[in-house]
């Protein structure tokens, strides 16, 4: 509904012009429910729809918590000679479909390798790209957990600082359930084993009783996938 929305205005740190987006009222939010990767279902209309700002003057696009950030002025000249040239302006400051989501997204994922953000930041927006896709029942989640899988394993050898919404223990749970996902239980156990075996493990008990159900499940999954490996005996 109309009401659960309310408009921003924004300054744009690449172009410095303001433009208006729509954010979800905070008492509009009803979670149904979540999957394992922690993948949120709604009740009416989707937050993280509107995740990513984008400006409407240059076209540069990012995550709502890392699109403000001070720019460079390298970072400003990327954008606007490599996505400013190509951007057809349009507004996206409207409500929002799923498709529309979908395409602010890959704007953002697009901004983000121009930029070089950190790969976590990349991880976040393929895994909500990946979210997007499940809701359309789209073979494209698994190209985009892929996606998550590989920027998370950068993020996990190369970063060490938390991230505003997953820090090492939440993104290590992830590389664990998101293997699992694509039936690649070794790696699952793996991971589920790191998460497990982490320092601060107690500090998220949440995720420490997910980590070992899933890691019960990936156990058990392995087992069965193994069991097809079985030789038939010869009559």
């Amino acid at each position: 509904m109309a009401e659960e929305l309310y408009e921003r205005t924004i300054n744009c740190p690449i172009c410095n012009r303001e433009f208006t987006t729509k954010k979800m009222k905070t008492s509009a939010i009803r979670v149904a429910k979540r999957d394992e990767d922690f993948c949120p279902y709604y009740e009416g209309e989707n937050p993280l729809f509107y995740g990513v700002f984008v400006c409407v003057h240059c076209g540069y696009a990012a995550l709502e918590s890392h699109f403000s950030n001070k720019k460079s002025q390298e970072d400003k000249k990327r954008i606007i000679d490599i996505i400013t040239p190509r951007w057809n302006s349009r507004s996206y400051g409207e409500k929002r479909t799923l498709d529309e989501a979908i395409e602010v997204y890959k704007l953002a994922l697009l901004c983000s390798n121009v930029l070089e953000e950190k790969s976590s930041v990349i991880g976040k927006i393929c895994l909500r790209l990946s979210w997007f896709f499940r809701y359309k029942a789209d073979e494209e989640e698994r190209k985009f957990i892929e996606f998550t899988i590989s920027s998370f394993e950068k993020a996990f050898t190369g970063e060490r600082g938390n991230d505003d919404e997953y820090d090492e223990i939440a993104r290590l749970y992830l590389l664990g359930e998101l293997n699992r996902r694509l039936e690649k239980y070794s790696e699952a156990i793996m991971w589920f084993d790191k998460v497990l075996s982490h320092p601060h493990i107690n500090k998220k008990r949440h995720i420490k009783l997910k980590a070992r159900d899933q890691w019960s499940a990936a156990r058990e999954q392995y087992k069965a996938y193994k069991s097809t490996w079985a030789i038939p005996q010869e009559v």
